[in-house]
C-alpha cells in the first residue's frame, strides 16, 4: 500500500512539474518572442480588421520595461535595441496612459517632418505617392452602408499599403507640420479619417513604449463574432485571413 501511495505521489509531482514547465515556457515565449494581440477597433482598416488575432514579434526592436508582464521598473530605455522601419505596423503603449496598448503604422522617424495636406501624407516636404485602389466595405460594426474609397500609398522604402479615405475635409486631412523629436516616432492609422494617432492625443511615441511589430494574423472572425461564440465560427470565420503575413 505504501509503495502505491509513493507511486501516486510521484506521478502527481511529475504532472505538476510538467504543468509548471509549460507555464514558464509560455511566459518566456510571450515575454521575449511572440505576444498574441486582438484588433479592438477599425483604425487600421483595411489592413487589419476588428476580429483579427495576430502575433506581435517582440524581439524586432529589443526590449523595454513594457515588454515584461506588469511593466516592472527594472531598467530604463531599451536593451538589444533595433530601429523600426518606416511602414512597420507597431504595437506600443499609449504615451498618456502606458497601461493601454495601441497599434498603428509607423510613418515618421526621428528628425522627420510629417504633415497631411488635403488628405495627402507629406514626409520631409515630399508627398507620399497615392493612387486609387478600389473600394472597401467592412463586415462588422464599421459597415457604413457604403463602399469606402481605398488608396494605395508607397513609401520611399518600397513599403506599399492600402489606406481608407472615408470623407474629404476631416480634421485629420489637413494638419500642421510635426517635427519628430529624437528617440520618438510618429504613428498613423491606415483608416485615416477614423484613427486616434500621432496627429491627435497619441502624440509622439517614445522608443521605450514600443512593444513589437505585428507579424502574422493567425485567426480572424467577422460580423462582430466573439471568440467564445464557437458555434458561430463556421459562418463568420475569415478563411482568407488565416496565417496572413501583416504588411
Amino acid at each position: 500500500m505504501a509503495e502505491k501511495t509513493e507511486k501516486a505521489e510521484g506521478g502527481l509531482w511529475e504532472n505538476v512539474k510538467v504543468i509548471v514547465q509549460a507555464l514558464l515556457l509560455a511566459v518566456v515565449i510571450r515575454t521575449l518572442l511572440f505576444q498574441p494581440f486582438t484588433i479592438p477597433s477599425g483604425s487600421m482598416m483595411p489592413t487589419l480588421l476588428v476580429g483579427d488575432y495576430l502575433f506581435v514579434n517582440k524581439f524586432s526592436y529589443g526590449y523595454s520595461k513594457y515588454s515584461l508582464p506588469f511593466s516592472p521598473n527594472l531598467f530604463s530605455g531599451r536593451i538589444f535595441a533595433r530601429e523600426p522601419s518606416r511602414g512597420d505596423i507597431v504595437v506600443f503603449r499609449f504615451p498618456p496612459n502606458p497601461d493601454i496598448d495601441y497599434i498603428k503604422r509607423l510613418v515618421g522617424l526621428p528628425g522627420d517632418r510629417v504633415q497631411v495636406r488635403d488628405s495627402v501624407l507629406y514626409i520631409n516636404g515630399q508627398p507620399v505617392p497615392r493612387e486609387h485602389n478600389g473600394f472597401f466595405r467592412a463586415d462588422d460594426q464599421y459597415d457604413t452602408g457604403e463602399d469606402v474609397p481605398v488608396f494605395r500609398e508607397t513609401f520611399d522604402t518600397g513599403v506599399s499599403f492600402d489606406t481608407l479615405d472615408t470623407r474629404p475635409g476631416t480634421v485629420g486631412d489637413n494638419t500642421r507640420e510635426f517635427i519628430v523629436p529624437e528617440g520618438h516616432y510618429f504613428m498613423m492609422g491606415d483608416n485615416r479619417d477614423n484613427s486616434a494617432d500621432s496627429r491627435f492625443d497619441v502624440g509622439f511615441v517614445p522608443a521605450e513604449n514600443l512593444i513589437g511589430r505585428a507579424s502574422l494574423i493567425f485567426f480572424s472572425l467577422g460580423h462582430d463574432t466573439s471568440f467564445s461564440q464557437i458555434w458561430k465560427w463556421p459562418a463568420n470565420l475569415r478563411w482568407d485571413r488565416l496565417f496572413k503575413v501583416v504588411e
